[in-house]
């Protein structure tokens, strides 16, 4: 009789070890939700599904993650939707921190935020925690694809046969002026450096349609203006809006015999839509960040901040490091795929300042005095295109 109750005495014990050390070391994850508000489908192949890869990688890297995400909020698509409702119910649904991927949702992010203390909000692209303006429960996140834009700039220097250049860009803003800048001057200094022309000879067409995508009925048609910068005599395009129009126009002509290229936006497959006329894509990969940011708040360690994450210079295209990369496109060539190489390391080692004086604005006002180098606020806060650029700058 002894002997059993010390043999199921022992059992018991060791039951005991096995369940404490399952729960130590091999016990789920409790389920930690997120959500995703996304402007554009999450499909679009652009600036939306790059979030949405991003909600993806959240939940293959952060044990226990789950995504909620509701897309196409924008006028034309949910125009009786507001962000406080999409809000609403991701937070019924759990949800601990939600992403809002726009700057059109700056304003109702403050709003919202105040209304859930307890849930922390990113939204992407703001600088409302910068001004010192946003919640306590709101911060700001954006990739500097200044650098990026400025490869594409460069690509399209590199390319063009008639020296002329055309950029489709969305809304104007600050940060739709200083993109467009960015890939303007990566343009000339690529095109007097490596090709050893003026770079006053270049043309650099921007065509803003009115917003980030086709809007029927309230924006410029992407189509119409990408077939009406190739009519002008541009051969490269550089899109700055969150659809591949540009790419697909180009790639009409292209097969029509004409020799034209294109550098789509925002996201890495963009160029498989049309890879004989890609020269790359400039790209922004969330993930790295978002899963950061989310660790944080699943684990009480969250605070306030405002972070304009720039390239990880060691491989832009890291796919677990980099926040903004460019994907080499199949139709640059060898030479040119090495000059780019050569043209991101000189950035990234400081050889290479873009942004450096002298410098002036459309209206001629001096934008950087010579020799002087721009601060974050300074390209930040990018009140006009520079001179030498076409296209309205308000």
């Amino acid at each position: 009789m002894k002997k059993r109750l010390w043999v199921w005495i022992a059992v018991s014990i060791a039951v005991v070890f096995a369940v404490t050390a399952c729960q130590k070391g091999g016990e789920p994850s409790k389920e930690f939700v997120f959500g995703m508000i996304l402007v554009g489908p999450y499909n679009d192949h652009g600036w939306s599904e790059a979030h949405y890869n991003a909600g993806k990688y959240v939940e293959e890297k952060l044990p226990g993650a789950k995504m909620i995400y509701l897309d196409k909020l924008n006028p034309a698509d949910r125009s009786e939707t507001t962000l406080e409702q999409a809000v609403d119910d991701m937070v019924s649904q759990g949800a601990k921190i939600v992403f809002t991927t726009s700057d059109d949702f700056q304003e109702d992010t403050d709003l919202v935020a105040q209304k859930y203390p307890d849930v922390t909000f990113m939204m992407i692209s703001g600088d409302h925690v910068h001004k010192g303006t946003a919640p306590s429960n709101v911060g700001n996140y954006m990739g500097k694809m200044e650098y990026m834009k400025a490869v594409a700039g460069c690509a399209a220097a590199l390319n063009t046969e008639t020296e002329m250049i055309g950029y489709i860009g969305p809304l104007i803003n600050d940060e739709t002026r200083r993109l467009a800048a960015s890939a303007f001057l990566g343009s000339r200094y690529c095109y007097e450096k490596y090709r050893g022309g003026d770079p006053d000879d270049i043309r650099f067409m921007v065509k803003w349609i009115g917003f980030w995508f086709n809007i029927p009925g309230v924006t410029l048609d992407p189509t119409e203006v990408s077939n009406g910068i190739l009519n002008e005599g541009a051969d490269v395009i550089l899109s700055g809006i969150d659809t591949t129009e540009a790419l697909v126009v180009t790639k009409q002509r292209a097969e029509a015999g004409a020799k034209v290229w294109a550098i789509p936006y925002d996201f890495e497959g963009a160029c498989d839509e049309a890879p004989n006329v890609c020269l790359g894509v400039p790209y922004f990969n969330w993930g790295p960040g978002y899963v950061k940011i989310a660790e944080q708040v699943r684990d009480g360690k969250w605070e306030q901040h405002w972070t304009w994450a720039g390239p990880y210079w060691k491989d832009v295209n890291d796919p677990d490091s980099c926040t903004v990369g460019y994907e080499f496109g199949t139709a640059l060539s060898a030479d040119h795929a090495n000059i780019l190489k050569e043209f991101i390391s000189d950035m990234g080692s400081g050889k290479v300042n873009l942004f450096k004086g002298p410098l002036s604005y459309q209206d001629g006002s001096v934008y950087l005095k010579d020799g002087e180098t721009a601060t974050d606020d300074q390209i930040w806060y990018f009140t006009q295109l520079l001179e030498g650029m076409e296209g309205p700058s308000e």
